[in-house]
């Protein structure tokens, strides 16, 4: 958050669409039981939660107002070569670009990274992360909550307006049963493994799920060229630093 106050981003979000949080409670699956709080900390919130979808818009906007960066959109990359003083980047449409620096910052399946000729590994976690959001019988009052099961790692994050966004990591067959149960019985078992601790939940948007792999490279960067982001590293999404870590290669 601060990161993206810096870059005058975070001002432009809708202060109704973000939400702080202020409680976290984290429970084993042999009893264990750990709880965080901002106020006990001193500080004034643990995480935020924001919408990717409307951070991804500002960050857009805050893109095309910079007057020193040039975008060129629509374009679509065709070959991408390196030479001891520059780095030369040809599109489809027939133009060439000259940089001192590439970043490759296009995600997980990064073209410019294989353009580069860096190799990867992915390694399957044999989970799928399944995502929905719920409204919710009784307040969250700004606390996340996350339990470690016997099927997977269960996570409900808060929400403005008493919503609140589930991500469930599971094996496979877990998912695609979740992903697959009528609208009542996924809020009914939602509800019953995070214990009612928000009680009765109604659906807001329908169970997906998609895969979860981790993604090492073997170097990040090299001549004329950095990989940020998931270009650089994919993780399982268990603490939700996946875009912390990519904000951080950013910055």
């Amino acid at each position: 958050a601060r990161f993206l106050e810096g870059s005058g981003i975070w001002h432009h979000l809708d202060p109704a669409r973000l939400q702080a949080v202020e409680t976290m409670e984290i429970f084993g699956d042999a009893g264990g039981h750990m709880r965080f709080s901002a106020y006990d900390s001193g500080i004034g919130e643990l995480a935020w939660i924001v919408e990717s979808s409307l951070l991804q818009r500002e960050l857009w906007e805050t893109a095309k107002r910079q007057g020193n960066v040039t975008l060129f959109c629509p374009a679509q990359p065709a070959a991408l070569s390196f030479a001891a003083d520059v780095a030369v980047l040809r599109l489809a449409d027939g133009r060439t670009l000259q940089a001192q620096l590439v970043v490759a910052a296009d995600g997980a399946d990064s073209w410019t990274r294989s353009a580069a000729g860096i190799d990867v590994q992915f390694q399957p976690y044999g989970q799928q992360g399944v995502v929905a959001n719920f409204r919710c019988e009784k307040p969250h009052r700004g606390a996340a909550f996350q339990w470690f099961r016997h099927d997977g790692v269960l996570a409900w994050l808060p929400l403005p307006g008493n919503l609140m966004s589930m991500v469930w990591s599971t094996p496979e067959d877990h998912a695609r049963e979740l992903v697959a149960l009528p609208a009542a019985e996924l809020c009914a078992r939602v509800a019953d493994a995070g214990a009612q601790r928000l009680g009765r939940l109604e659906p807001v948007t329908p169970a997906a799920g998609f895969p979860l792999r981790l993604m090492r490279a073997p170097r990040t960067v090299a001549p004329r060229l950095a990989l940020v982001g998931d270009a650089a590293h994919a993780i399982h999404p268990l603490s939700g630093h996946g875009i912390n870590l990519g904000f951080q290669d950013a910055r």
